[in-house]
Formats: structure tokens, sequence, C-alpha cells
């Protein structure tokens, strides 16, 4: 057991980062199960977001989500699977506020 207190509480923060990593793993593990089991548009698409999730909390490389990624989708056009499509929303182009002009500052003789 460390004596220095900044060692101790590196062993608290480690395993408490080492608790989330866990379960980080977990669920990209059984996102990535329950794909494979049954492929389907929803299930691709949350296998994807879970693989960005953990690269993005460091848990993985980026080069093994790159080949997660490539894998999974791969499976899907193999069993013909379609990927989901995001509803386009249709965004109003806002006014813009005419410029104002800032007076010009004085000089000091």
């Amino acid at each position: 057991m460390p004596i220095i207190k900044s060692a101790k509480k590196r062993v608290r923060t480690a395993k408490k980062a080492a608790i989330r990593n866990s379960k980080t793993k977990r669920t990209l593990k059984s996102a990535l199960k329950s794909f494979t089991a049954k492929p389907s548009a929803k299930t691709l698409t949350d296998a994807q977001s879970n693989i960005d999730i953990a690269l993005k909390k460091g848990v993985i490389h980026k080069n093994k989500a790159s080949r997660l990624k490539k894998r999974a989708s791969a499976k899907a056009k193999a069993s013909g699977v379609k990927p989901a499509t995001k509803a386009k929303t249709t965004v109003k182009p806002t006014a813009k506020k005419p410029a104002t002009k800032k007076p010009a500052t004085k000089k000091k003789a």
C-alpha cells in the first residue's frame, strides 16, 4: 500500500477509471455480439455508436475502432442490411444583423 497521500489518491482514481473502462468495454462487447447475432440497421448503429464512445473515452485505439466499424459494415452489407439514413432537417436561413459601426476613437494630442 502506498504511504504518500498523492499515491493513495492515484490508487483511488485508478480504481474508478478501471471500473469505468470495464463498463465501456462490456457495453461495446454486448453491442457487437447483439449485432453479430441479429444484424439489423438498429443494431449496426448501436454497435457503431458504442465503438465511437469507447474510442472517445480512450478505451480502444483509433485503428481498432476503425477495424471494428469496417468489419461491422461489411457484415451488414453481406447480410443485406441497409444503413439507417438520418432524416434531413430543413434549416431556415437566419436574417443577418446589420453591421453596427463603432465610433471612431479620438487620438490624444
